[in-house]
């Protein structure tokens, strides 16, 4: 079982910054892939960002390539997003996931980030 808490969500305005943070507890944390995912009102959850387990590869959608850094700290059980340059279409909230595949998947309970024109 992994318990997931994200915290840094807020109201930002554009062109500002925001530093997501999840942090797991529970065991094995190290052997979990994690991911951002996040949904806006009416639209589907969607990924944001991914990491495999040791951190040496990492994935974004087109829409925040080069604005967006997922980082984890297997040492203290943690996954970040650092988010930059942020716009308005990035507002909705954002939920972390711990992704083993075929084996178990799990989510925290989301926070908010509002990006204002």
């Amino acid at each position: 079982q992994v318990q997931l808490v994200e915290s840094g969500g807020g109201l930002v305005q554009a062109g500002g910054s925001l530093r997501l943070s999840c942090a797991a507890s529970g065991r094995a944390f190290s052997s979990y892939a994690m991911a951002w995912f996040r949904q806006a009102p009416g639209k589907e959850r969607a990924l944001v960002a991914a990491i495999n387990w040791s951190g040496d590869s990492t994935h974004y959608v087109d829409s925040v390539k080069g604005r967006f850094t997922i980082s984890r700290d297997n040492a203290k059980n943690t996954v970040y997003l650092q988010m930059n340059s942020l716009k308005p279409e990035d507002t909705a909230v954002y939920y972390c996931n711990a992704d083993k595949p075929g084996v178990s998947s799990y989510w925290g309970q989301g926070t908010q980030v509002t990006v204002s024109s």
